[in-house]
């Protein structure tokens, strides 16, 4: 029992001598709510919200999972944050190591005779092993492997960033490509509806019941409806080659065809704003690389105090190697030493002003980016609910535009009036349309943003994970 109190009290009589600020999570103001979380919106309830780590499988499209899994596999920019990631863990291991004694072998061997003298050239032979040991008496070490284990965690909660940043790149451009194969479709219908239109205006024309003037118009719609489609093909290959980039695919082999938009419209329960504290990965980070600035502000002042530090060597040493291991050629020495630094022209000073002014600047960047993850939240959530508005207003919009271009061909078809008329009302409705499926993807995109800006399906439990 007695053998266990010794080191137990070496520990805590260390520990209280540990130089440095004790670290505080700087305090950051949240609102109660989100203003944008009209009465639509949910809060998040245990057993609901965003999928955990599969948060776009919400939008209920197979292929889009399937190319998820391959950024979250491929990514190369993934892959760079993970490999930071594993670079932290090793100055982990690294500043650990300093929390035990440095043990060194050696061996050698020499022949030679003094100088001046007309003595016969001795052999010598030595075998040993030299450690030393620095105890952390001002905690040193303890606030070097804490600064370490707070920028892993830190690292930690940058690679989710990126994973996140990554799969929300996916699924936007996923969607935008999606929409552009929606406006193909559409332009392919209208611009057969305009070949329709032309046929129709020829055979008025050859029967002397339309104008020449009216064929020109009818085919000048149909190449500008083709010339539109066209223009798209441009949109869609770029796209098509950011979807190739992000899972880490060249643009030259990778191909999607074409397929209807078959993403479903999300409702995303988002929490209280205090919850975004615990579930954005930046905002993690950040906040842990103000522990590691505060761990390192302990380090510098530790400068200011004595070390000590403890050293032995023992080993053989013989003139002949056959009697090297044997007892007279043992030898052994301890020691002690214990250094202050006396004057250094202020150099001390100024890396301990330094590493507070780091300190502070990881406040104020922490403190930036909780507001910035507020901005971001609010942001969408008033995207979302004006996009939903606008988007009931503009079927009503899209309805009456094809009501009246109906009602402007049947006229035309009686005569009653020109093929001017149709044109305009048919341009009106095509643009109507294209805007109706544009708002679509403005919908779907803002969904992602926000899930997005709430942090994924990631907590900040996984980094206390992370030991």
């Amino acid at each position: 029992m007695k053998q266990g109190i010794l080191p137990a009290v070496l520990t805590a009589v260390l520990a209280a001598c540990t130089v440095g600020p004790e670290y505080r999570r700087p305090e950051v103001s949240t609102p109660e709510s989100y203003r944008g979380a009209g009465g639509d919106w949910k809060r998040a309830q245990p057993a609901d919200g965003v999928p955990r780590g599969s948060w776009w499988e919400m939008f209920g499209d197979p292929k889009l999972n399937t190319l998820a899994k391959r950024v979250e596999v491929s990514n190369q920019t993934i892959r760079a944050a993970e490999a930071r990631f594993r670079q932290a863990q090793a100055l982990v291991r690294q500043a650990r190591a300093d929390q035990f004694p440095v043990v060194a072998g050696g061996a050698a061997a020499s022949r030679g005779r003094p100088p001046g003298s007309g003595a016969r050239a001795t052999n010598s032979y030595e075998l040993g092993l030299d450690a030393a040991w620095e105890p952390d008496l001002w905690g040193r070490v303890s606030r070097s492997i804490e600064a370490s284990e707070a920028a892993w965690q830190g690292s930690a909660g940058d690679l989710e960033s990126v994973r996140l940043s990554a799969l929300a790149a996916l699924v936007q451009n996923y969607i935008a490509l999606r929409t552009v194969d929606m406006q193909v479709q559409l332009l392919k219908d209208t611009v057969a509806a305009f070949q329709r239109s032309l046929d129709l205006t020829r055979n008025r024309y050859a029967v002397g019941v339309a104008a020449k003037a009216d064929v020109v118009l009818a085919e000048v719609q149909l190449k500008s409806g083709q010339a539109d489609l066209t223009e798209l093909g441009v949109q869609r290959a770029q796209l098509e080659h950011a979807i190739a980039l992000l899972t880490g695919e060249s643009a030259s082999t990778f191909s999607l065809p074409p397929a209807p938009l078959k993403a479903v419209m999300p409702k995303v329960p988002v929490g209280v704003p205090s919850e975004l504290l615990e579930r954005r990965p930046d905002i993690a980070a950040a906040e842990r690389r103000v522990a590691a600035a505060n761990a390192r502000i302990g380090v510098a002042e530790t400068a200011f105090y004595p070390s000590l530090t403890l050293s032995a060597s023992g080993g053989f040493r013989d003139s002949r190697f056959a009697d090297l291991l044997s007892a007279p050629s043992r030898f052994w020495s301890l020691g002690a030493a214990l250094a202050q630094l006396l004057f250094d022209g202020g150099a001390r000073e100024a890396v301990t002003d330094q590493a507070r002014a780091t300190h502070d600047e990881e406040v104020a960047l922490y403190r930036q980016t909780v507001l910035t993850g507020f901005q971001e939240v609010e942001d969408n959530l008033a995207a979302l609910r004006i996009l939903e508005e606008e988007a009931a207003l503009q079927d009503a919009v899209v309805r009456g535009a094809r009501q009246s271009v109906e009602f402007a061909l049947n006229q035309y078809k009686s005569g009653t009036i020109n093929f001017l008329n149709v044109i305009v009302l048919q341009t009106v409705a095509l643009n109507q349309e294209r805007a109706a499926v544009n708002l679509l993807g403005r919908r779907l995109a803002a969904n992602v943003l926000l899930v997005k800006a709430l942090g994924g399906g990631w907590d900040s439990a996984a980094l206390r994970q992370i030991q």
